[in-house]
């Protein structure tokens, strides 16, 4: 089985390097730190499997399965740090994907079911796949749903019934009338993935969505008070509070 290692940090790249040289039949034909360099030796090379991560600089792993062409794209393992990627890459393969930071056992269990899928010679329905998926990036780049690990197990929620999203360091905390999903993701990068019509900053540390916006009150020295429809009452910086208004369509508030 030859393999082909696609990722910008070095220490995933080494690490699944570690786990495949455990794997009596697989090739690791090369390592690749950039999607620019993974289509060159995708075009150059004969591979089995490519083990593709997604969020990377100047080329994501989607948009290089869009350059490559899904008819001639190798079958894939998708890796992501992300959970909001996991879910297009769930839906989209049937090989799967691993969540960083992923162990040997969590490896061995999706590259089982690779060789599986591999052996059943499946790579019509993969090219079908991979045609579908770009087919939805291409008509919206913002998520619609996203997949939260919980003890074990992958929850989807939808990105239209979250009330307001919190930052917590490397996670997010996303709040649905009294429930709350934590999900591993930066801020910065959730707010990307959201449409900017439905959810706007208020402040550094908080999204809402203007859905759920029931009143506005003055606050504090030009801040104001945003309360939601399910009684949470965030505070909004100025700046927060001008795109607010600007999303509302409002201008009164003083």
């Amino acid at each position: 089985m030859r393999v082909l290692i696609v990722d910008d940090e070095p220490y995933a790249r080494k690490r699944l390097r570690r786990f495949l040289q455990n794997e009596p039949q697989v090739e690791v034909v090369s390592e690749c730190a950039s999607g620019r360099d993974a289509v060159v030796a995708i075009e150059k090379q004969k591979l089995d499997l490519v083990f593709l991560d997604i969020q990377m600089p100047g080329m994501s792993g989607f948009e290089l399965i869009e350059a490559v062409g899904p008819a001639k794209m190798p079958p894939v393992v998708f890796v992501t740090a992300y959970d909001q990627f996991a879910l297009q890459a769930f839906e989209a393969h049937a090989l799967g994907y691993l969540l960083k930071p992923f162990d040997q056992r969590q490896f061995r269990e999706v590259f089982q079911h690779a060789e599986v899928y591999l052996q059943a010679d499946q790579a019509k329905e993969l090219s079908e796949r991979l045609t579908e998926l770009l087919k939805r990036l291409g008509g919206s780049k913002y998520c619609s749903r996203l997949a939260v690990r919980m003890a074990g197990r992958i929850c989807f929620v939808s990105v239209k019934d979250i009330d307001w999203i919190e930052a917590s360091g490397n996670y997010v905390e996303l709040h649905m009338g009294a429930e709350k999903y934590l999900l591993r993701c930066p801020m910065h990068v959730l707010e990307e993935r959201i449409d900017p019509d439905q959810f706007v900053r208020v402040h550094r540390s908080g999204i809402v969505n203007v859905d759920r916006v029931k009143e506005i009150q003055p606050y504090f020295q030009g801040t104001h008070v945003i309360i939601l429809k399910s009684g949470v009452k965030i505070i909004a910086s100025r700046g927060g509070m001008q795109r607010l208004q600007g999303m509302l369509g409002e201008t009164g508030v003083g």
